[in-house]
């Protein structure tokens, strides 16, 4: 049965989206099935497996208003074994559709009932916002991946996220793990990066994965080709960081 780990920050511009393909294309490297469903109305982790996003009917959105089961929302892209659900924008109007429902913070985690069993790793890009959204995700989860860029703000509305975790393990999902704290646009040689790392070693200890991802340039252009950075660099420093990232989780598991 498929692990589903959702990939969070309320932060834009953090890493969730880049982490959330280039983690999923290295975990089929090394032989796990993937679904990634991105559940962020920009629709970003589509665009960067080459979809063409705007103008697709079957999305998250459908299938979170019942429209569509999981399973007929699944796309095939053309990396083996990693399948997707794309979002687009029309998943923004999702807050007034879910008004007076019943029970709307499990609407994912029943989608995703019948379809867990058929993959290793469910991977939830979600949206840089504490909302709906990302509440049904962490519902959804049995864990949640943090991502958090090494730079002056970084620990910055940190708290307000670990709350909402809190509150979803109180509320609904007990069993809602930390699965780790990933830094990101790391460069090594600034002594703002390396004071935040260290920082954020000394308050998540050992959830603070040993990988961390540069601040790299081909990163940045991959998904403006369709291509995780594995296929578009595949020698690269970006390439190289994920496939250590995605080897670090299967060992851990």
């Amino acid at each position: 049965m498929g692990k589903i780990v959702s990939i969070s920050n309320q932060k834009g511009g953090v890493g969730k989206t880049t982490t959330a393909i280039n983690l999923a294309s290295n975990l089929v490297d090394l032989g796990k099935k993937v679904l990634l469903l991105d559940i962020d109305p920009q629709g970003n982790s589509g665009s960067g497996l080459g979809l063409e996003v705007q103008s697709l009917h079957k999305t998250t959105y459908e299938v979170l208003i019942g429209e569509l089961s999981a399973r007929e929302a699944v796309q095939k892209t053309f990396v083996n074994n990693l399948d997707i659900i794309p979002s687009n924008i029309n998943l923004s109007g999702l807050e007034v559709d879910f008004l007076g429902m019943d029970k709307k913070e499990f609407k994912l985690k029943d989608a995703l009932a019948s379809i867990k069993e058929s993959y290793d790793y469910i991977l939830i890009d979600c949206p840089p916002s504490l909302g709906v959204l990302t509440i049904n995700a962490l519902c959804a989860s049995q864990s949640v991946m943090i991502t958090l860029q090494t730079e002056y703000f970084a620990l910055e509305g940190l708290s307000q996220l670990m709350r909402i975790i809190s509150l979803v393990q109180s509320q609904w999902n007990p069993s809602l793990a930390l699965e780790g704290v990933l830094l990101t646009m790391y460069d090594k040689r600034t002594n703002l990066a390396n004071q935040v790392a260290e920082d954020v070693r000394n308050y998540f200890k050992e959830k603070v994965y040993e990988t961390v991802i540069p601040r790299n340039v081909k990163l940045s252009e991959a998904p403006s080709f369709g291509k995780p950075i594995n296929y578009y660099d595949p020698d690269g420093v970006g390439a190289k960081s994920y496939k250590s990232l995605a080897e670090e989780i299967v060992g851990k598991a």
